[in-house]
């Protein structure tokens, strides 16, 4: 749980990463720090802090200017929360500077060979490793130094990376950690989440695992780690930077639960066919043959996706009449599971970039599985990956505990449900009596939370 944000144009770049930081606070908030500057400038400059976004802020000189930056908001990983472990890292030469989230696997066998070598390092993070290995890399340009360096790493990451020696570009690389491009005027955003590029572009690319980019003012490129050229298509987020405001609310929790009646009158919206009491999901792909041929619906999601997923097969179970099961993503991907031709595999998670359930599709697909996926964020990585899907359209949730998020992926397998159900046995009247319970749903939430001081009360009486 960290999070990244960058940027290169023509404006001051140290508050657009502050703002940056402070809407992904919510990733990580035991140390920050921030790295900036320029096409005139003879080097980097660096403040980093323990503690939240203010506490840098309130270390950032008031001449601390340039045009390009990273910064960094870190939940510890690799030692303890100091300044010297605050991200970003500089090489022994300050001419390098990296921001990263994930976690290098063999960071320790790497330290050991760069201290044989005299490389002193001066913190206890694994990130360390990969400015030094970028700093020594022998390759002429930046974008070769960083893939050199990716070469002998094992593990998962996203990273941006500075150089002083190319003060007209920020490199950016990713596997199994997200990393979002934002397209701006000759400018240039990149993050580790929507949230910190909306209030400046509605224009993002999201880059595969394996992937990485050249970001200057006025351009971007994208190519494997390999070097081969890639193409990518901006798309436009659905989202508003209102979206990630608290609209008056103390606690971003507070906010979404109440946001929950909402949300679900979206996830039912233009899905709900009266005609024939069942619903529309065209994201699915799935006509009536191909659905009656579906022997089995295993369900794979981390956490509270997990959780919704365990509702939802017993739904199906339940309306479909169709074995399902809910297993743990990170526990399927580590076994050697039996694919069946005939079961459909439904992936879930909010982020649509949850690293076990990613790594769970692209195993079921390398073994000729169908996947679903019912995620939340439109473009994602598993969004991409699934063969067919439903969006939740539960908008940003920046609470890391999931409520509204959690409502909607459980309405969404109940349409899930609903829809397998009717294409096997469930009769038009069953199908018109769920109809109307999902169509209530909204008022009874908005009902449910008329009483929120009822509810207080008896949460401070039975919380202990």
């Amino acid at each position: 749980m960290c999070g990244i944000v960058g940027y290169i144009g023509k404006r001051d770049v140290a508050p657009l990463l502050l703002e940056g930081l402070q809407r992904l606070e919510y990733r990580g908030y035991d140390s920050a720090g921030i790295v900036v500057t320029s096409p005139k400038a003879t080097g980097l400059k660096m403040v980093k802090a323990k503690g939240r976004v203010r506490d840098l802020e309130a270390r950032v000189p008031a001449r601390f200017k340039g045009t390009t930056g990273i910064a960094h908001t870190r939940w510890a990983t690799h030692g303890a929360p100091s300044d010297v472990n605050a991200h970003p890292h500089l090489s022994a030469d300050q001419k390098v500077a990296v921001v990263h989230n994930g976690i290098i696997d063999n960071a320790s066998d790497l330290r050991r060979k760069l201290e044989a070598d005299g490389v002193e390092f001066l913190s206890e993070t694994d990130t360390e490793v990969l400015t030094h290995l970028i700093a020594r890399a022998q390759a002429e340009t930046l974008e070769e130094k960083v893939r050199e360096t990716l070469r002998v790493i094992e593990g998962t990451y996203g990273i941006a990376v500075l150089h002083a020696d190319f003060p007209d570009r920020i490199v950016v690389a990713r596997n199994g950690s997200p990393v979002v491009l934002g397209i701006g005027e000759k400018e240039m955003f990149v993050a580790s989440d929507i949230a910190a590029l909306v209030a400046h572009t509605r224009q993002i690319v999201t880059l595969d695992d394996g992937e990485m980019a050249t970001l200057k003012a006025d351009d971007f490129r994208t190519y494997t780690t390999e070097g081969t050229r890639t193409t990518a298509e901006p798309t436009t987020v659905e989202w508003e930077a209102a979206s990630y405001d608290m609209g008056g609310h103390d606690t971003y929790m507070h906010k979404e639960i109440h946001e929950q009646a909402e949300a679900v009158d979206r996830v039912l919206r233009g899905r709900i066919d009266d005609r024939f009491s069942t619903v529309h999901l065209g994201g699915l792909n799935l006509d009536a043959r191909e659905a009656r041929q579906i022997r089995r619906v295993k369900i794979l999601g981390c956490g509270t996706s997990y959780h919704a997923g365990m509702i939802g097969a017993q739904m199906i179970e339940e309306l479909a009449r169709i074995p399902a099961d809910a297993e743990p993503a990170s526990e399927f991907r580590y076994r050697n599971a039996v694919v069946d031709p005939d079961t459909l595999y439904v992936a879930v998670s909010q982020s649509g970039e949850t690293y076990d359930v990613l790594a769970a599709v692209q195993e079921l697909k390398r073994k000729g599985a169908r996947v679903f996926g019912v995620v939340n964020v439109v473009g994602s990585a598993i969004a991409r990956e699934a063969d067919a899907g439903i969006y939740v359209h539960a908008g940003p949730e920046v609470c890391v505990v999931s409520t509204k998020c959690f409502t909607n992926t459980t309405v969404a397998f109940a349409l899930l449900a609903l829809h397998l159900g009717r294409t096997r046995d469930l009769s038009v009247r069953d199908g018109k009596r769920i109809i109307e319970g999902l169509r209530r749903l909204p008022e009874q939430i908005t009902e449910i939370l008329a009483h929120e001081d009822d509810i207080e009360k008896l949460a401070e009486q039975y919380a202990e």
